[in-house]
């Protein structure tokens, strides 16, 4: 995997990412950036949605099934953890990530209940419903 370099100048918000030899703009939108590119946390989003997606093709494919497209669309809130009655937290933020997703095929129920399950198992959505640590040095 490509180490990702993001660097940003004086330009509020805009900052370069860059992994390996593929280059986005991430920015914000216009109320405080100049909404060049998407936002760090559509960025998220991105990820979760293009790993979900990838990983339905892999197992259609594996299993010779008629999958002929997958959309899945996503969208992102938080709200204070103290007005969530089901949350574990109960300092902060608590995110929620709402995932829908669009099968396009000859599919059977069977067939359709499986892919939605495998969704939960990519690589990303794992990841960020996993213990994540972030260490944090400063480079010289």
């Amino acid at each position: 995997m490509a180490e990702i370099i993001a660097k940003i100048g004086k330009e509020k918000y805009e900052t370069t990412l860059t992994a390996g030899k593929h280059k986005i703009i991430a920015d914000e939108p216009l109320t405080v950036g100049k909404d060049k590119g998407p936002t760090p946390y559509d960025l998220l989003l991105m990820a979760l949605g293009s790993c979900v997606a990838m990983t339905l093709r892999m197992y259609a494919d594996r299993k010779k099934w008629d999958l002929q497209e997958v959309q899945v669309v996503l969208n992102q809130n938080r709200a204070h953890a103290k007005d969530c009655g089901d949350c574990e937290s109960k300092e902060g933020f608590v995110h929620t990530i709402k995932k829908e997703i669009k099968l396009v095929g000859n599919l059977d129920d069977t067939q359709r209940l499986r892919l939605i399950e495998i969704s939960d198992r990519c690589p990303v959505n794992k990841t960020l419903l996993g213990e994540i640590k972030i260490t944090t040095t400063e480079l010289t």
